[in-house]
């Protein structure tokens, strides 16, 4: 049987406002709409912190970090820091996990680098023996080429304890990412650099193939997808959006792991060509190389309640969990939410 399609409202992202009461009104506001859960991003903000006070001000929604860097961190920090959240929520909260690339993880971060999939499933092993630790009484164990923990005392184990592990969910474009996180996590969040074709012919394939090697199915399984969306209410809001969305996927379209995207469609040479522009710091230029064709096929693009219609049309029955820009009027919001479950 299908799963119902839930919707996830942006909490943090660039752009938003980020103080204290904005974060507890937006919080807020989207819960009483009816979103099934809140989003935050790493970005330019830590994606924890606005969770914690999400989970004392609401009462219901899912709290979902979408994503949190994890190679940026020791697996046993956010082990701690996913359980508190989780706790303090009451069982509501996920935590998903990406990696990001080589340069960042390297020398924004200064951390190490062992190759995204392999390291990726061995800090989620990493998490769950901790986790076993904590919830379960297990001796801390963990011996990986990347990671190794095998001290825990008394003192250092919480316990508050109630609502056990999160669950975990992981970010993955290519296919060793996509049986990374079948094999390790409990869903994928795929990137916003996809299309609906390569849903149907590449992700949803390859997941399946992989899901069954572990002796489980999609339906065992949860998809989230954070669409591209560019929309506004007026003809001025709806260019911007468009202009900025040109640029961000021509951003994404020039990293070299993203190529397999762009090969579906057979739009493969857009890649180094887009890669070159940024070596040579071109940046202004990448919008450019984005036509229509490409924009259209990665952007679901219109005014607010088409947009709805339209994400409903591609992603339903192919995804699990969609997002919508939460900064939208309160009204407008509210529709999309009815047209998105049948209702509108």
């Amino acid at each position: 049987m299908a799963k119902s399609l839930k919707i996830d409202g942006i909490l943090t992202m660039p752009g938003y406002p980020c103080d204290t009461p904005s974060l507890v009104s937006r919080a807020c506001q989207l819960e009483e709409l009816g979103f099934d859960g809140l989003l935050t991003a790493e970005v330019a903000h830590d994606a924890f912190l606005p969770l914690a006070l999400a989970a004392h001000h609401t009462k219901a929604i899912e709290l979902r970090t979408s994503i949190v860097v994890a190679l940026a961190r020791s697996p046993m920090t956010t082990a701690a820091s996913a359980h508190e959240i989780n706790a303090w929520s009451g069982g509501r909260f996920t935590l998903g996990l990406g990696s990001q690339i080589k340069p960042h993880i390297t020398k924004r971060f200064n951390m190490p680098w062992h190759g995204p999939a392999k390291q990726m499933r061995e800090y989620i092993e990493a998490l769950h023996a901790i986790w076993d630790c904590w919830y379960d009484g297990k001796a801390l164990a963990y011996q990986g080429e990347c990671y190794q923990h095998q001290l825990m005392t008394p003192e250092f184990m919480p316990e508050n304890t109630e609502f056990g592990r999160p669950r975990v969910v992981m970010a993955a474009v290519g296919p060793l990412m996509l049986q990374t996180a079948a094999a390790v996590a409990d869903g994928v969040i795929c990137h916003a650099f996809s299309t609906a074709r390569h849903f149907r012919e590449v992700m949803i394939p390859t997941l399946e193939a992989a899901l069954a090697s572990q002796g489980k199915t999609l339906d065992d399984f949860e998809i989230q997808y954070p669409a591209f969306i560019a929309t506004g209410a007026t003809e001025e809001e709806l260019a911007a959006a468009i202009a900025a969305t040109r640029a961000r996927i021509g951003f994404y379209a020039s990293t070299p792991a993203y190529k397999t995207v762009l090969d579906t469609h057979g739009w493969g040479e857009l890649q180094p060509q887009l890669n070159q522009l940024t070596k040579q710091g071109r940046w202004g230029e990448l919008a450019d190389l984005i036509d229509d064709e490409v924009l259209n096929a990665f952007a679901v693009v219109g005014e607010p309640l088409d947009v709805a219609k339209q994400l409903l049309a591609r992603f339903g029955g192919l995804v699990d969990r969609i997002s919508l820009d939460g900064h939208l009027a309160p009204e407008i919001l509210g529709q999309q939410l009815d047209i998105l479950r049948g209702r509108g």
